[in-house]
């Protein structure tokens, strides 16, 4: 089985599916694979995965009865994950917004770590593509989750990241109850909070190549009030494990 697992969760990215496989696995053939999590997406994606799955056994598919949302997709894949003997596990968007090129710079980094974040404002704005108001709303966001839970991190609501295995293991995703973006900020939230070591490291963020974005107001309102309940959640953060 391969080390290292991409978890990619799909809703009507059937346009997306076939080239982005192709570009992740061209970064390790050896040693990683794929795990497409699927809402039962009505553009047929879930059948295009498939038919990629029976051409190549490093694809995987986990289809899920409904539209249940980005946390339910990741915690579905991570479960999955850990049945198995993964020791890194990605997310990643189906969208080529993140470069399949940087993951092995997500595997450096994991040397001395065991959370690694790809932020899009360490040394500048690395992001092409995007509205202002989009560049603006995400700014505004980081600082303020950062004002409310004291992370430092530069862009703690970033979607592509790297955990350890263990760091899952450790977490309750039980009790994980994000369901759009801000499920980012609680899973690296819970784990710096348990004294894991997290890292950022920079990527260029470009927009979505194809297909249209989930984001929308009711992901705002909880994002916003999800943070303000994190605060409570740990009264300490004890020292960095390992």
């Amino acid at each position: 089985m391969a080390e290292t697992l991409v978890i990619i969760p799909t809703y009507n990215e059937k346009e997306n599916v076939k080239d982005i496989a192709r570009a992740v696995l061209d970064v390790y053939p050896e040693n990683l694979d794929i795990l497409f999590v699927d809402d039962s997406s009505p553009d047929g994606t879930g059948n295009m995965v498939s038919k990629l799955g029976e051409a190549d056994s490093r694809i995987n598919l986990l289809s899920r009865p409904g539209k249940a949302g980005l946390g339910r997709a990741y915690v579905a894949g991570f479960r999955w994950a850990l049945e198995r003997d993964y020791k890194y596990i990605f997310e990643m968007d189906a969208d080529f917004s993140h470069d399949p090129k940087e993951i092995p710079n997500f595997l450096e980094a994991m040397n001395d770590s065991d959370l690694v974040l790809g932020s899009r404002y360490i040394n500048g704005i690395r992001i092409i593509n995007w509205p202002l108001h989009r560049l603006i709303l995400s700014k505004t966001a980081s600082l303020y989750v950062r004002l409310i839970t004291g992370m430092p991190f530069t862009d703690p609501t970033g979607g592509f990241k790297c955990f350890k295995r263990e760091v899952l293991e450790a977490i309750d995703l039980s009790r994980v109850v994000s369901n759009g973006y801000s499920f980012q900020i609680e899973l690296t939230h819970t784990a710096w909070k348990q004294g894991f070591r997290v890292k950022e490291i920079p990527i260029i963020f470009e927009d979505r190549h194809s297909g249209f974005s989930k984001m929308d107001v009711n992901i705002i309102f909880e994002a916003l009030f999800m943070v303000l309940k994190l605060p409570f959640r740990f009264r300490s953060r004890p020292k960095c494990k390992g």
